[in-house]
């Protein structure tokens, strides 16, 4: 066989493993609701290029939406998992608050919220979405620190498989970390908290207990809420690429 002989049969090979690849049936099907406009932007954006590359890697679909206008029963029923990136729990049409309860309470599908997922209270004009509020612990947003810290976050439950691989505690540069009007621990299930002794620059915005990762085992479908989403040098740490990337692993699969 001559050299244009070999580097045809190569090509052809190649091309037919990419071919069997791409149109090989995906393991599950995911829809990223994203903020397309404000400070967090450069956070989606980031979040976007780390996602499709699991996504080829891992052999799932993601799709993305920045508005809920066309989430109903018959879309979301594409899907096993519901990513929320930075993207607030009001504003939504009614057609999609109704089924994204429905989705939940019924286990339809799992669930992943980031950082403004727990913006709860009057914005924009828009009242508090009490469903949301009582899915988040029972929380209401309350103060943030507009100038960023760093922090130590504190791994509460080694055991769930969200938290596998990480080491006991990581920080997390420039976050702008929330406070709310009280702890949702007696409602959720705490993995992690962040120590606040340990903010860099030193501020006063604390609440003391300040869980930053939780559960909320009271609803069927599996779900994770993880508070660290500002910045996107995030997708430059590797405890938290590793906590997402188990999240959509561990949400994505059967509900409870």
């Amino acid at each position: 066989m001559n050299k244009t002989s070999l580097l045809i049969l190569f090509f052809t090979l190649a091309f037919g493993k990419l071919h069997a690849q791409n149109n090989s049936p995906k393991r599950f099907h995911v829809i990223a609701l994203y903020e397309n406009g404000g400070h967090h932007i450069a956070y989606s954006k980031a979040a976007r290029i780390w996602l499709d590359k699991l996504a080829t890697d891992s052999n799932f679909a993601i799709d993305y939406i920045n508005k809920t206008d066309s989430i109903d029963d018959e879309f979301l029923s594409r899907y096993q998992l519901f990513i929320q990136l930075d993207y607030p729990p009001y504003a939504w049409t009614k057609n999609a608050e109704q089924a994204f309860i429905k989705y939940i309470e019924q286990g339809k599908g799992g669930w992943i919220g980031f950082h403004h997922a727990t913006l709860l209270g009057e914005f924009d004009g828009y009242p508090m979405w009490q469903w949301f509020s009582d899915f988040m612990g029972g929380t209401k947003f309350k103060n943030y620190i507009p100038d960023f810290a760093d922090g130590k976050v504190k791994v509460e439950d080694a055991r769930h498989p969200c938290m596998k691989g990480l080491p006991k505690e990581f920080v997390i540069n420039k976050e702008e970390w929330y406070t709310y009007d009280k702890s949702p621990r007696s409602n959720v299930k705490v993995l992690a908290s962040v120590d606040e002794s340990t903010y860099t620059p030193e501020t006063d915005t604390k609440m003391g207990d300040h869980p930053v990762v939780w559960t909320n085992p009271k609803y069927a479908a599996k779900n994770i809420y993880i508070f660290m989403g500002h910045a996107p040098e995030l997708f430059d740490n590797p405890a938290y690429t590793t906590l997402f990337r188990n999240a959509i692993f561990w949400a994505s699969t059967h509900t409870r």
